[in-house]
């Protein structure tokens, strides 16, 4: 990710427009884009803020209010879905939420479900490439003759 560019040079476009300078000519005597020397003066005259903002996503999550009530769901249902995590809150909590924020919420956290296989492995049909011997499809292919 790029750094943001210096909070004396974003002062310096700003005063530049200030005085009567266009946005196109200040964004051409600073060497910077037409739309970043507009962006950065209508920031300015909306909050007085010059200094750059922070670059990146936030590091707290939405669901962070609600740790205690998905933890709960989680007790209560131990094979609920992400799906269905999303729904309890948006249904209960008013918080609309995607599947992947639900998983990143709880990836950060070390909640992991593992849900076992179905049926167990057949002992009495080969399924690797490796079991299937020298005589396969498999192997006559992926082996060159010389």
């Amino acid at each position: 990710m790029t750094r943001s560019l210096s909070a004396d040079l974003r002062g310096r476009v700003i005063a530049a427009i200030e005085d009567g300078l266009s946005t196109r000519e200040a964004a051409r005597r600073f060497r910077i884009g037409i739309s970043t020397a507009g962006s950065w003066y209508r920031r300015y005259r909306e909050t007085g803020e010059v200094e750059a903002r922070k670059q990146g996503q936030p590091s707290r999550s939405k669901l962070d209010a609600h740790e205690a009530f998905i933890l709960g769901l989680i007790e209560e249902t131990a094979d609920i879905t992400l799906a269905e995590i999303g729904e309890r809150l948006a249904a209960e909590r008013g918080v609309r939420v995607a599947p992947s924020t639900v998983w990143l919420f709880l990836d950060r956290r070390g909640i992991t479900f593992k849900k076992r296989r179905r049926t167990p492995p057949n002992s009495s049909v080969p399924t690797s490439c490796a079991a299937a011997g020298p005589g396969s499809m498999v192997n006559s292919i992926s082996t060159p003759r010389s």
